[in-house]
């Protein structure tokens, strides 16, 4: 009989030529467990999905309570539907007034793809700023937002009016002007290997496209809800986006993004042309209802607060070992900076072999990424450190 392995390979597109090719056949909190019984600690939640673990019990039974009632009835935007009128609200009353709209989609990369058409809407301008080192999706819009002629050339062309900046760079900022529909901006560089916005970069950001009238949209599709010890990165600027970008731990394990910004701007979407922005399954019903019960959970349990507390755990524990050479991130969102070439492969594949997973970066190849479910225990901590330090001692 055909295995599911080998299925895998023949019929399911690959990212890859070399692909984990894990069967996991449960997952539960931070555990993950394959085929043949083998327990993972899960160490990057999914690329900063599963924050509060694989299958929250308070997610899971927002999920069977909204089967029982509909799923799919209409393309998004035309009925109202409970799960979404509820989760929009309770998401506006995080943020700070002027994200008072939220948009649904299925994904990060939408989000982006959404929220950049609404910019040019907006402010009838052709230009757009991104920065270097950014990593904002795969869709042909936001892959053009990524200066890396590697991962880009086989693509091409990509959308046109689109400038690079140098992240953290003062002196360019004079490059946005009155041309500039927007500039989009992680304050947390993620596939650059946890590069953090400096503070005054990003005051000076916010004043200067407040000056030529750019929108400033920041993309919080990794670094959303709780995981860099704020519920927002944006927030450790005393700055307030135009638009914010999000998706991944925003369901709770289920599918769902959405771009946020003021009405005043949202609904310049609904007249010439009407439909400017439409998608069929955006802000699902069962994933809306997923992610307001995930949001509940994170504000309940205060789990934005307790990354830090977290994070430093892992930082305290790791910092001094012989192989670490420095610790960046924020939060449960951390980057760790290895001795040695190929060293971050190696941790990754001996973490499979003793029982966890970590990850590498797009644009880093010195650093590996912890970044688990915000709900991770204390002793869940201790024993994936132990896990870390088998690792790393073995380089």
């Amino acid at each position: 009989m055909i295995s599911h392995r080998q299925l895998f390979f023949q019929h399911v597109g690959q990212t890859s030529q070399n692909p984990m090719a894990l069967e996991i056949v449960k997952a539960e909190g931070i555990y993950m467990y394959d085929n043949k019984g083998k327990k993972y600690i899960d160490l990057v939640s999914g690329v900063s999905v599963s924050n509060v673990g694989h299958r929250h019990p308070k997610v899971v039974k927002a999920v069977k309570d909204q089967l029982d009632k509909y799923m799919h009835l209409m393309v998004y935007g035309e009925y109202i539907q409970s799960p979404q009128v509820k989760f929009a609200e309770l998401l506006t009353q995080q943020v700070p007034e002027k994200l008072n709209a939220v948009y649904f989609v299925n994904s990060g990369s939408e989000a982006i793809e959404g929220a950049v058409k609404l910019a040019k809407r907006y402010t009838g301008r052709p230009e757009i700023i991104a920065f270097k080192n950014a990593y904002h999706g795969s869709t042909h819009g936001a892959l053009s937002l990524m200066n890396n002629e590697h991962l880009t050339q086989a693509f091409r062309p990509l959308v046109p009016g689109i400038s690079f900046l140098d992240f953290n760079d003062l002196s360019q900022l004079s490059k946005i002007t009155e041309h500039t529909a927007a500039v989009v901006i992680e304050a947390i560089q993620a596939e650059g290997g946890i590069i953090s916005a400096d503070y005054e970069f990003m005051k000076a950001l916010r004043k200067h496209c407040t000056e030529t009238g750019t929108l400033l949209i920041i993309d919080e599709i990794q670094t959303g809800f709780g995981r860099t010890g704020e519920l927002f990165a944006f927030e450790h600027y005393d700055i307030v986006p135009n638009i914010i970008c999000i998706a991944k731990g925003m369901g709770g394990g289920m599918p769902i993004g959405a771009f946020v910004a003021d009405k005043d701007i949202m609904q310049t979407l609904t007249f010439n042309p009407a439909l400017g922005h439409i998608t069929t399954f955006g802000g699902h019903p069962v994933s809306a209802a997923g992610a307001y019960a995930s949001l509940e959970v994170i504000l309940e349990n205060n789990l934005s607060e307790e990354a830090d507390r977290k994070g430093k755990l892992y930082i305290d524990s790791l910092i001094n070992h012989p192989k670490v050479k420095s610790v960046r991130g924020k939060g449960l969102f951390l980057a760790f900076e290895l001795e040695g070439e190929g060293s971050v492969e190696k941790v990754i594949n001996k973490g499979v072999e003793l029982g966890f997973i970590s990850d590498a970066f797009l644009f880093d190849n010195k650093r590996f990424r912890i970044a688990p479910p915000l709900t991770i225990s204390d002793e869940e901590i201790s024993e994936s450190i132990d896990l870390l330090v088998r690792a790393l001692n073995e380089l």
